[in-house]
């Protein structure tokens, strides 16, 4: 039977796997990349500098968004971490924030389904969770992002994609779906976990389906190719007008 790498069981798994690594691996599997891509998302964010505004980081992982948050927002009084790996969340705790601790909330849940009060953020961010939805599940992140905003609350989301009509993309799929799994076997020993970001990447595309699923949740949306699409940046709000 073909596994179903959609499936929150199977990307729970293979999350808290990978998650003592993650920090790292990502950085090296993106050549420094996302930690670029990370503060572009922190500042599409829309919210003034001094706002004290509390707010969700949705497939939050290790965390390695919170230290641009702050820095951008240092009066930001809470940020609610959402992710579906308790190994993720361990990580973000123990090896990277125990110093924000008190402004940490971390809520080990799958965001499709969570029950976070309707408006009750003030903002929300994402970073490199949506490739491990499908284009059904987008569909249902958006509309729960919409119920748990805020009216006229801003958001800022940004993922990994396949940069189709870009001249290097045979370079960067080879790097992806060849060159990061030989190095897993090599060097990290493990079930081919980080191998899956290609398969992911590859599947996600260009993102069309959560602009898509972003306009039908009524949320205001534009979409940003970076470095030729390799990633893409979504930011806008939702509407003062729609309520949940």
């Amino acid at each position: 039977m073909t596994q179903d790498i959609y499936d929150p069981a199977f990307v729970a798994d293979v999350f808290d796997r990978c998650s003592s690594n993650y920090r790292n691996w990502s950085g090296i599997a993106s050549f420094g990349m996302v930690r670029r891509w990370r503060r572009q998302c922190v500042s599409a964010l829309d919210l003034p500098r001094d706002s004290t505004a509390s707010g969700v980081d949705l497939m939050a992982g290790t965390g390695e968004v919170w230290p641009h948050l702050l820095a951008r927002f240092p009066q930001l009084s809470q940020i609610t971490a959402i992710d579906i790996s308790l190994g993720m969340h361990r990580e973000a705790v123990t090896r990277l924030h125990s110093d924000r601790a008190e402004r940490i909330t971390h809520l080990c849940a799958n965001m499709l389904e969570t029950d976070l009060p309707d408006g009750s953020a003030d903002f929300a961010v994402s970073t490199f969770g949506l490739k491990t939805f499908n284009a059904t599940q987008h569909r249902v992140f958006a509309n729960q992002l919409a119920r748990i905003l805020k009216p006229g609350a801003p958001f800022s989301l940004i993922e990994a994609a396949d940069p189709k009509a870009w001249a290097w993309r045979p370079a960067y799929r080879l790097h992806l779906d060849h060159v990061l799994p030989l190095i897993e076997r090599l060097f990290l020993r493990s079930a081919q976990d980080f191998a899956m970001i290609g398969a992911y990447t590859k599947n996600f595309g260009r993102g069309d389906s959560v602009t898509d699923a972003l306009r039908e949740a009524g949320l205001h949306v534009s979409a940003t190719a970076l470095i030729g699409g390799c990633a893409i940046l979504y930011s806008g709000r939702k509407p003062e007008h729609l309520h949940a």
